[in-house]
């Protein structure tokens, strides 16, 4: 019987070879996580309005445990048991407690990347994501940085691509949100921010496949429709 590969499965593995090319490894962590990993270790404060019940969902029955709201935690939990240079990417299922419409979800994939060594720059954080979109999309694409508040980072960065459309028609499109990492998040991973720096980014693969297919409702990812899945 034949079949077909969905299309989060399918990001998911161009994602890794694209990485794997920049001396990335593939990292993952637990879907239930500890309040610690999930906000403390991300220097998320503890009257951060994530923490509350309209964005997290909290696990009954298991004192400070959530379901992950990001796939952060696992570069908490890879520092503290590699040491630099640390190159990962961690593609994985994350979710909020929101209400569903065209362009959100309460369970969705996500992706990030986080790269740790001596002299690791906002550049080189550029120079990467400039080749990685390049790649998935397969056409020249342009990055900028704006200015972007995130916890876990330090400076935080928007970060816009210059994305040309169908018609031919350019346009800057926000994707993610990136930066250098905290040094409260270098030293909840066991690494002394004097000595290694780092960066990080982050973003919904769902909105990667869209821009680059012309999806307009995030729910159809996740619906099992096969006229859907049959398309890719």
């Amino acid at each position: 019987m034949s079949g077909h590969v969905h299309p989060l499965s399918s990001a998911i593995s161009r994602i890794n070879k694209i990485f794997y090319d920049l001396g990335f490894e593939f990292a993952e962590g637990p879907l239930i996580e500890s309040e610690h990993y999930n906000f403390d270790a991300l220097n998320v404060p503890r009257e951060h309005p994530a923490r509350d019940m309209q964005d997290t969902f909290w696990v009954k029955g298991i004192e400070e445990a959530v379901l992950r709201t990001h796939t952060s935690p696992v570069q908490v939990r890879y520092m503290e048991k590699h040491k630099p240079p640390i190159r990962i990417i961690a593609p994985g299922r994350v979710f909020r407690n929101e209400a569903t419409d065209a362009t959100h979800e309460a369970a969705f994939f996500q992706f990030e990347g986080l790269y740790v060594d001596t002299q690791v720059s906002l550049a080189q954080l550029k120079g990467v994501l400039e080749y990685f979109f390049t790649k998935f999309y397969e056409r020249d694409i342009t990055v900028r940085f704006r200015p972007g508040y995130f916890p876990f980072v330090e400076p935080g960065v928007e970060v816009d691509m210059l994305f040309k459309k169908k018609d031919g028609t350019k346009k800057w499109i926000e994707v993610m949100g990136a930066g250098m990492v905290h040094p409260n998040v270098l030293r909840a991973g066991g690494l002394d921010p004097d000595e290694y720096t780092g960066f990080a980014f982050g973003v919904g693969l769902e909105r990667l496949i869209m821009l680059a297919a012309g999806v307009d409702d995030v729910r159809l990812f996740h619906q099992g429709d096969l006229r859907f899945v049959n398309q890719f």
